[in-house]
């Protein structure tokens, strides 16, 4: 028994592409999402979250081993995690618990079926799953998934289990970015963020991800998009983040059916975020906000309720704070049990990790290319390995927009040397290769 918490089923839930922002408990007043709010509502919402790394594979396999992308092997899409690292699926197992797996994969197939399940779990999706077309993936499989998902949680159960179920959407709004013939929707648009504009100082590296035309591509979409355009794009994003709210809804309410609400704990996040407009870019592969950072739920027996806790928190979290709430040792690993600070309200006033770290492989034809940002408590530090102007800095108490670099001006050099020692610290630590660009 830890925290007050004793070995309770776990319902894992992670959306596609869904920032932190799109989320009525984030008082966005533009995006429809009842049944992720009633998650914050009746739990814990961490409001400085990010991913391990902003985009879809190296991000899910930091969610699954609790380990950075330079350590698990998955630098980009496409790439099989190295051998030997195990997932919270093979850990939960061997410590007595029933693991199933519905949805996305990307490690790198992008669905496994009964045939082809992951190591740790039993994948509950039927065979002919991956026939499914491949444009419009959200539409198409997010309603299948979660019907796999509900049969797995009418099961009887003789023991605790740990369910993960891994929606697609809101990531066809990639399809829609694409489209040049998709069509505006009716109705008021949402308001284009005050931060839209692209700074023209900003360094060489992001410049040139903007032009890269087979990985991110999407953002080449974009540059002769009117205002209204722009509008559109979010609109739509926020009605495909409703339409994965409506299957959350679904197994909510399957495992209120099923009597397992009480004896479960329900942590909900995504893989990464998405542009939003913000700086002119859409999709991912940026360390901007929108793109880094991620929702984080966690609903349960003997957990707060309608609190949040502004502790740092990364998508390496999750294995070590799963593997805390049945009771297994946690590894030595990258990311830290977020328990203390859900049990606790007290870790939240200035505690818990002085910063959090986001890996960048930006470019699939060229595993070179990097990008690391450092999340401290008051400032964020981007700092990238080639290009001119390779350092960006932060304050986002004052600059919520990352507008202001302050790597770029005078008035800053205590805080900007406080985190390229914090960033040489943790390179170190974690035995990471990176190296930034010369810096002035």
């Amino acid at each position: 028994r830890r925290h007050g918490l004793d070995r309770p089923n776990i319902l894992f839930i992670c959306t596609d592409q869904q920032s932190r922002t799109a989320m009525g408990a984030a008082r966005n007043p533009w995006v429809d999402t009842p049944h992720m709010d009633s998650l914050a509502a009746e739990g814990v919402r961490f409001t400085d979250a990010y991913c391990g790394s902003p985009v879809c594979g190296p991000s899910r396999a930091c969610l699954l081993t609790g380990r950075m992308s330079h350590d698990h092997g998955v630098l980009v899409n496409g790439m099989t995690l190295r051998d030997g690292v195990e997932n919270f699926g093979q850990l939960l197992q061997r410590g007595g618990y029933e693991t199933a797996w519905s949805g996305r994969w990307h490690l790198p197939e992008p669905y496994p079926t009964q045939s082809t399940s992951p190591p740790g779990f039993e994948c509950v999706l039927p065979d002919p799953f991956n026939h499914l077309p491949r444009r419009n993936l959200g539409a198409s499989t997010d309603e299948p998934v979660t019907d796999a998902a509900i049969t797995f949680l009418r099961r009887t159960h003789d023991r605790p289990f740990c369910l993960g179920v891994a929606l697609c959407n809101p990531h066809d709004i990639c399809y829609w970015i694409m489209d040049r013939d998709a069509p505006i929707p009716s109705g008021p648009l949402p308001e284009l963020p005050a931060n839209f504009r692209r700074d023209p100082q900003e360094p060489e590296f992001v410049q040139t991800a903007r032009l890269r035309d087979h990985y991110g591509q999407e953002n080449m979409a974009t540059p002769d998009w009117s205002m209204q355009r722009w509008q559109a794009y979010l609109a739509e994003y926020y009605r495909l983040t409703h339409l994965v709210d409506v299957q959350i809804g679904r197994l909510l309410s399957a495992l209120e059916q099923a009597g397992l609400e009480k004896d479960t704990v329900v942590v909900f996040t995504s893989d990464h975020g998405e542009g939003m407009a913000a700086h002119e870019l859409v999709v991912k592969l940026n360390l901007y906000e929108p793109a880094a950072s991620v929702p984080l739920l966690v609903r349960g027996p003997d957990i707060p309720q309608g609190e949040t806790r502004s502790q740092l928190a990364s998508g390496v979290d999750i294995l070590p704070t799963l593997c805390d709430l049945a009771g297994v040792e946690i590894p030595s690993i990258a990311g830290e049990s977020l328990l203390p600070a859900i049990a606790d309200r007290g870790q939240d006033q200035g505690q818990g990790r002085e910063f959090v770290v986001s890996q960048l492989y930006p470019d699939t034809q060229d595993l070179s290319l990097a990008g690391r940002m450092l999340r401290s408590r008051d400032h964020k530090y981007l700092c990238f390995n080639s290009g001119e102007r390779p350092e960006m800095l932060f304050h986002l108490g004052d600059d919520p927009g990352e507008c202001h670099n302050l790597a770029l001006a005078p008035v800053s050099p205590a805080a900007l040397g406080q985190h390229r020692e914090w960033l040489k610290r943790w390179l170190r630590a974690s035995a990471d290769p990176f190296q930034s660009a010369p810096l002035n």
